[in-house]
């Protein structure tokens, strides 16, 4: 009698781990999404792996040129892309577990070719970078430098091409 109630209760205690492991996954997961809808900024981005991103670029070129950008990382190339003055053109990405995304781009205007690094985890994505967290993470390209617009300063943060 013993033995049989005891089998009889195993199933209902596989039943119950499962439904304590689904609950905890979905916990995990309504965080995760929630944390992605807090504005600009959250204090997860950077932390959370997974993170959303997303990046704009604009042509800024004060010669009023024609900017030619092409994108890539190791797993993806995003194309070549023609701005015309003040156009852009954006794109959208998960930070990955490793914390290793990055994305390079190559920009041409006449005489020039130049690239950067348009997103690097330690510098876009780390929270304790001078320049911060961005979740939208707004570049404006002009001649001298990349700029990325710091939206809730208003404050622009100029970078060094690539050597």
């Amino acid at each position: 009698m013993i033995i049989s109630q005891t089998i009889s209760l195993i199933p209902s205690m596989a039943s119950s781990t499962n439904n304590q492991l689904i609950l905890v996954l979905f916990s995990f997961l309504l965080i995760l999404k929630t944390s992605s809808s807090f504005g600009n900024h959250s204090s997860t981005d950077g932390i959370l792996p997974f993170a959303p991103k997303h990046v704009v670029v604009v042509n800024k070129l004060t010669s009023q040129a024609k900017l030619i950008a092409h994108c890539t990382n190791k797993k993806k190339d995003l194309g070549v892309k023609e701005l015309l003055p003040g156009s852009s053109f954006d794109f959208r990405f998960r930070v990955n577990l490793r914390k290793t995304t990055r994305y390079i781009c190559t920009f041409e205007w006449p005489g020039n070719k130049v690239t950067f690094d348009i997103f690097r985890v330690d510098r876009d994505d780390t929270p304790k970078s001078e320049f911060g967290v961005c979740r939208e993470c707004i570049w404006y390209i002009y001649e001298p430098a990349p700029c990325r617009l710091d939206r809730d300063a208003g404050i622009p943060y100029c970078f060094d091409w690539n050597s």
